[in-house]
């Protein structure tokens, strides 16, 4: 997705998109992400003041892992966003800081929307905030039963001893 920033801040257009961008890329970078929707953009780009803005909202559905019990999460995750930018001939010292400098013309949004979208993805995704998780042992899930391991927590220092009385002569 690609808007000439110069054309827009200088001209004052108004230009709306309504875009599905593949998400396919996410899976490569998150392992706990087991599918994704395709990211839904809506957004309008307008110039005013010669600056370009670009506002909207993203969407998408992922399915992700449970950080605690590897079971799948739904999670539906809406971004709404409001950039500016501006090309870096054009700016002037005392400019405010969220503007982003542009160095051509053309800028490519990609980038910007897929930074939006990891950001906003839960970094620990739970299936329901109790989740007990998988047992450290025997790899149990909690959640359905519960397992006959010991859980009293043994002092490192002492857990060669913890069989001395058992063992046989």
């Amino acid at each position: 997705m690609e808007i000439n920033v110069r054309e827009l801040a200088a001209k004052g257009l108004k230009i709306s998109y309504q875009e599905n961008l593949d998400t396919d890329w996410l899976k490569q970078v998150r392992k706990d992400i087991i599918s994704t929707s395709p990211m839904a953009v809506n957004m309008t780009t307008w110039g005013e003041d010669g600056v370009a803005h670009v506002e909207g909202e993203l969407s998408v559905d992922a399915e992700l892992a449970c950080s605690r019990c590897l079971e799948p999460t739904h999670s539906h995750v809406v971004v709404p966003f409001h950039e500016r930018f501006k090309p870096e001939s054009k700016l002037t010292g005392d400019e405010e800081e969220a503007i982003i400098p542009v160095e051509e013309d053309k800028l490519e949004l990609d980038p910007f929307l897929e930074e939006m979208l990891m950001l906003s993805l839960p970094f620990v995704p739970l299936c329901k905030e109790d989740c007990k998780g998988l047992c450290h042992s025997c790899g149990t899930n909690l959640n359905e039963q519960k397992c006959g391991c010991q859980t009293d927590p043994i002092d490192p220092r002492l857990a060669a001893l913890k069989d001395f009385f058992n063992k046989g002569d």
